[in-house]
């Protein structure tokens, strides 16, 4: 099956990767991210088990190791001098099939971790020195770092999305340094799911997927408020990636929508959109009212785009929310 954004058009290529632990798949509500290497790999996530998994391009496990997190909620990839790792923010919770998948455990322990591409862990974040967190808890969704690939500082971002809808900035040492609110922008922020650093200005940008809100708020890489993008067009911005002169966002609902390099809309992918309105969606329930893995799933069209990646061919890798998640990869054919 072939969909298309704009000119943009792709082959639909279910069930594509080759996953480790195969036996434990179907068990886990997956909720993790994705991210094309300098080795031309995929990296992404277990459903089930804390396992980074990496695949070819054609979807074959090229291999899978053990992280010390809970959940791998967000998951980008960074470089320091030649050496790429992977950055991890776990959300510090995961939702368990044996406690009818109530988020387990509670309260959540949520941190930001650096590993190198086999597992070892570089860095570790603490919680930010903000007032919010008196009381309030840390629960991270996305990670990133202004890396020496597009001539960074080594700042890293972090985003509190399920914790105090805050975005925060780190030195590259790992150290503190201010937080964004939104209020700078188009206003607070409600759940600041993802992070993405823009190098196709000049002067590199900040995104953030105000995910609840609907929009994108733009800042500079001092945290100064520069423009809200797509809150005519967008439903929930959940997640970015690189797509040459375009951004490509995935929506929670059901889509992935193309973004112009002048912040227009080109077009949406696999637009699903009222899938989110029926029950117990991503997932549907038993006879019990339990969630268990959709049946509604169609060739074509998505259900709940969580993590997403592009490769140096135009290709797209687009992981989803629910129960076994899903693998798809879009084939780039014109």
């Amino acid at each position: 099956m072939q969909i298309s954004a704009g000119a943009l058009d792709f082959e639909w290529m279910g069930d594509w990767a080759q996953l480790p632990s195969a036996d434990s798949v179907a068990r886990g509500w997956a909720h993790h991210g994705a991210a094309f290497s300098t080795e031309g790999q995929i990296v992404t996530f277990h459903p089930t088990e804390s396992l980074v998994v990496i695949l070819t391009t054609d979807g074959k496990l090229v291999r899978s190791f053990e992280v010390t997190v809970i959940e791998a909620h967000g998951l980008t990839l960074a470089t320091h001098g030649c050496i790429q790792s992977i950055w991890l923010a776990d959300n510090g919770r995961k939702r368990d099939p044996d406690h009818d998948y109530e988020y387990m455990p509670d309260p959540p322990v949520g941190k930001v971790i650096r590993v190198s591409m086999t597992g070892e862990v570089e860095l570790e974040l603490e919680t930010p020195s903000h007032p919010a967190y008196d009381a309030g808890l840390f629960s991270p969704t996305s990670a990133i770092a202004f890396d020496d690939r597009c001539d960074g500082n080594g700042d890293i971002w972090v985003a509190d999305g399920y914790g105090q809808s805050l975005v925060h900035r780190y030195n590259a040492a790992g150290d503190y340094v201010s937080t964004v609110d939104g209020t700078e922008g188009s206003g607070r922020f409600d759940c600041p799911h993802s992070l993405w650093i823009d190098t196709r200005p000049a002067t590199p940008e900040l995104l953030v997927a105000d995910r609840a809100n609907g929009r994108v708020q733009v800042f500079d890489m001092e945290g100064g408020y520069i423009r809200t993008i797509g809150a005519d067009y967008f439903d929930r911005p959940t997640v970015f990636a690189d797509y040459g002169e375009n951004v490509l966002v995935g929506e929670l609902n059901a889509r992935v929508t193309v973004v112009g390099p002048n912040d227009e809309l080109v077009g949406y992918l696999g637009d699903n959109t009222p899938v989110s309105e029926e029950p117990a969606w991503p997932n549907e329930p038993d006879e019990n009212d339990i969630p268990r893995r959709t049946s509604r799933l169609v060739e074509g069209l998505f259900n709940s785009p969580h993590g997403i990646t592009s490769d140096n061919d135009g290709n797209i890798y687009v992981t989803e929310w629910l129960i076994g998640g899903r693998y798809t990869k879009l084939r780039r054919v014109g």
